[in-house]
């Protein structure tokens, strides 16, 4: 991570006041000429957090197996209807009809923490007055509304059973009991190398046979080959998380964390060891179930392979309506230990060596614990948090917990060294005034992690509210340490909510104007900001339509130093806007050099979709050429990035 910081170049907001007070924001009237004074001397820089801007990954809109995580197979264990059989097994369905076969669910898995397994008993045979249809009966999975890279191959199993996969660059595994009589027997797993002769996204895995006999069928599993560095992650979804460069990973949730009823939370002890014998949960808040292959492991290797720092979010002994009392709260902070060891642990102790048996015996880089999700207004969590906070210093000094309660407007009442703040809005005005929010925080306590925060409409209206509200945040940088927006994700045909950063199906993906709006901050992570001050003949009373910021940054590919001038206008009309710079040697900036990006559209309500996925994205063109100061015009609606090169003599 390199430091933007330059013996030359070294930025600060320099503010010269032509307002009764000092201000970042304007009202602009009809065609205002408007003027912004930064201060890049190097006296007056201060640093931007290291960990400014990150991601947080929540399991809602299906944002996780199917997608994020490649498992491309529904319900591949059979828990999903539940430990009582017979139960449903949606979204499997029976390929044939009742006089070639019976499919049900038993309990006769030989998985402990599973035991629900498929029982299909073929009542037809290859040949004869009953035989079977030449495709073969069986049951077939759609996959997560399609499978990616599906083509129809046909396999023999071992003179039991023809088995027709859906084929895929990948590993198809699945466990399988033949019958000896009518009881189980032989448990054994199957596993093909399956290679892609084409492309259908609506392809669908098919396990069918001509021949009679009792089968039963355990943990089936689609895993493509080529996922990022072989860890099991869709490809090209974290390339699009790669391109923000996020400073951390906050994970697994959100409510997914609390559960509707504890019994439905994320618990991390049940989503590690081998992806065949963890059981799963149906996560009540989001009202879907999940195999949990996508678990705690899996987090904490993919922010190591990501080279950001995973943040944890612990279940505080709160669900969204039950609480257990502190005097019982022990367990879960035995709970949350024991995930600490996990993660940190010698490979020679209890929970470490769990971690050394998956592959990594070094330990994870976990500085961050987050104690609950939004529970600060329950009655038992402070006494809670007191549990947990305390025996965490105790075993690990280091780490920096985090609070879910509110320290933005008042010192908070309890010992924390970060406090959590959300804040979601209907209208994207509401989220452009959220830009001041922390003028007034105090700077002697935690500072703020901003873990969840966004616009619910998914416009590129809703992405400029955003940025402006990040704009604030990055000029409050001396208290505000971390910011991510929420949902990262979204299956697109299986929403929770109307608005994340990234869409995808089974084939295809496109980021949000949210999503490109994060993209223009992405250097802001351990960059030093100016005072930068706009000034206006407007009345200060008009509503603020103009946000502005100045920071400096290294590009770490050349080495390249950069003055980076972002403006947010949030109005409906062109601002004329000149640029003064100070503070810097004469002639060090190169126009020539210099670029400027704009995120716009023709009508501010425009989105992105998978029919059109580059509706609104950033359009980077040359910098118009000027004269000592620049003359920038400042289009309607538009969130504008200006790369000035610096150059040092």
């Amino acid at each position: 991570m390199g430091s933007c910081k330059s013996p030359h170049v070294v930025l600060l907001l320099y503010v010269l006041v032509c307002f009764v007070y000092q201000s970042f924001a304007f009202g602009v009237d009809t065609n205002q000429t408007a003027k912004l004074l930064v201060d890049a001397s190097e006296a007056s820089g201060r640093p931007i957090s290291e960990t400014m801007f990150g991601i947080f990954f929540e399991e809602i809109n299906h944002a996780g197996a199917g997608g994020l995580w490649a498992e491309l197979v529904s319900n591949r264990g059979f828990e999903a209807g539940g430990p009582n059989v017979p139960s449903n097994i949606d979204p499997w369905s029976i390929i044939g009809n009742e006089s070639s076969l019976i499919v049900s669910t038993d309990r006769s898995s030989c998985f402990d923490r599973n035991k629900v397994a498929l029982r299909m008993e073929v009542l037809c045979d290859s040949q004869g007055a009953s035989s079977c249809p030449d495709d073969g009966v069986g049951i077939y999975n759609p996959g997560f509304w399609g499978m990616l890279k599906l083509w129809m191959l046909n396999y023999a199993s071992r003179a039991v059973a023809t088995l027709a996969p859906g084929r895929v660059d990948g590993r198809f595994i699945y466990f399988i009991c033949l019958a000896s009589g009518s009881e189980v027997s032989n448990l054994t797993k199957f596993e093909f190398m399956l290679e892609a002769q084409g492309t259908n996204p609506n392809s669908r895995l098919q396990l069918t046979t001509t021949r009679k006999g009792l089968i039963w069928f355990d943990q089936v599993s689609v895993m493509p080959l080529d996922t990022y560095k072989g860890h099991g992650f869709r490809n090209d979804l974290v390339q699009m998380l790669e391109d923000l460069k996020p400073q951390f990973l906050r994970f697994p949730g959100g409510c997914f964390v609390q559960g509707a009823q504890l019994r439905n939370a994320f618990r991390w002890k049940e989503t590690i060891g081998p992806w065949e014998e963890r059981p799963g949960h149906f996560g009540d808040v989001w009202m879907y179930w999940t195999d949990d292959g996508l678990g705690y492991f899996e987090f904490l290797r993919l922010a190591e392979d990501l080279g950001t720092l995973p943040i944890w979010v612990f279940n505080s002994g709160i669900s969204l309506n039950e609480q257990v009392d502190t005097s019982s709260v022990l367990p879960f902070v035995q709970e949350a230990l024991d995930g600490l060891e996990f993660a940190r642990g010698n490979p020679n102790s209890t929970w470490g060596s769990l971690r050394a048996a998956m592959g990594h015996p070094e330990p994870f880089d976990l500085r961050y614990v987050a104690v609950g999700n939004e529970d600060c207004v329950k009655e038992n969590y402070r006494g809670n948090y007191l549990k947990f906070y305390s025996a965490i210093k105790r075993a690990y000094p280091d780490i920096k917990i985090i609070s879910n309660c509110d320290g933005s407007s008042q010192k908070l009442d309890h010992p924390a060294d970060l406090f959590d703040f959300h804040f979601y809005a209907d209208d994207p005005k509401n989220m452009f005034s959220m830009a001041h929010h922390f003028d007034h925080t105090s700077r002697s306590g935690p500072k703020a992690f901003v873990s969840e925060y966004a616009v619910t409409t998914g416009s590129l209206l809703a992405a400029l509210g955003e940025a402006g509200f990040l704009i604030g945040l990055e000029k409050n940088s001396d208290v505000v340490e971390m910011a991510s927006y929420a949902p990262l994700f979204a299956n697109d045909n299986g929403r929770n909510s109307k608005f994340s950063a990234i869409v995808f199906n089974s084939s295809h993906l496109y980021g949000t104007p949210s999503y490109w709006m994060q993209c223009l901050f992405k250097e802001s992570s351990g960059a030093t900001i100016f005072n930068a001050t706009l000034q206006t003949n407007s009345s200060t009373n008009q509503v603020e339509q103009l946000l502005a910021s100045a920071i400096s940054w290294k590009n770490s590919e050349n080495e390249n130093s950069y003055l980076r001038i972002k403006i947010v206008n949030f109005g409906t009309d062109i601002v004329n806007l000149k640029i003064v710079v100070d503070g810097l040697e004469p002639n060090s900036i190169n126009l020539s050099e210099s670029t400027k990006t704009v995120l716009t559209s023709n009508n501010p309500m425009d989105e992105n979709s998978l029919n059109e996925p580059k509706k609104v994205i950033p359009n980077r063109i040359p910098l118009e050429k000027g004269g000592e100061d620049v003359e920038v015009a400042i289009s309607p609606n538009s969130f504008t990035s200006i790369d000035f090169l610096i150059e040092s003599s």
